[in-house]
């Protein structure tokens, strides 16, 4: 099945800047792991967990290192590979989200979708890639998402909160709790954390 080319794609070279800002993190010994803590807290010891759009993962490598088995998700070919020299243990998936087939994969504790994946999906997607969210979840999972609520570089897209939140309803998900940081402060104008569950019937 042929799905419309994301945003990232479309941007090309506009999104070249995003490895290398975070490389430079990485080198110079700054704290670049806020999610995977949150992501930590919000899953059970030993937890399966997916991580989408790793990029140069950094998540999910900090996952791995607390003891969840982690499965890494890039199609980006570049980050791919900025992921393998920095991350050398760290094996990533080359699909895209809606290529993930939960009868390959089976089910996760958690779901980690932030770096500003859901900006950057293909047109009219948004629903689609929540649903596979969803199938993809155990049971009790839970879904980590984050990203800025207005266009913030090349290519990506506004998602006002309003609009995500009918997405997510409409997708089979709910919303457990808005921050407006992955310290959990309070919510803000320009950007979202989420942490969603299964809809109850």
């Amino acid at each position: 099945m042929t799905h419309p080319p994301t945003r990232w794609e479309l941007a090309g070279e506009g999104n070249k800047g995003y490895g290398e800002t975070f490389a430079h993190r990485v080198s110079a010994g700054e704290d670049v792991d806020g999610e995977a803590r949150l992501a930590d807290a919000l899953a059970p010891r030993n937890a399966r967990i997916l991580d989408i759009g790793s990029g140069m993962g950094r998540v999910s490598a900090a996952l791995q290192a607390r003891g969840h088995r982690v499965v890494a998700t890039e199609p980006d070919p570049s980050l791919r590979a900025q992921s393998g020299s920095t991350y050398a243990s760290l094996e990533v998936l080359p699909h895209e989200a809606l290529a993930l087939d939960p009868a390959e994969l089976g089910s996760f504790d958690l779901v980690v979708v932030v770096g500003n994946v859901m900006i950057y999906l293909g047109e009219g997607t948004e629903r689609s890639v929540l649903e596979r969210v969803r199938d993809l979840l155990a049971p009790d999972g839970r879904v980590l998402l984050g990203f800025h609520l207005t266009a913030v570089k090349s290519g990506s897209r506004t998602y006002p909160a309003d609009e995500f939140v009918a997405d997510v309803a409409a997708s089979g998900l709910r919303v457990v709790h808005r921050f407006g940081s992955y310290e959990l402060r309070e919510p803000v104008d320009d950007y979202a954390v989420w942490v969603l569950e299964p809809a109850r019937a």
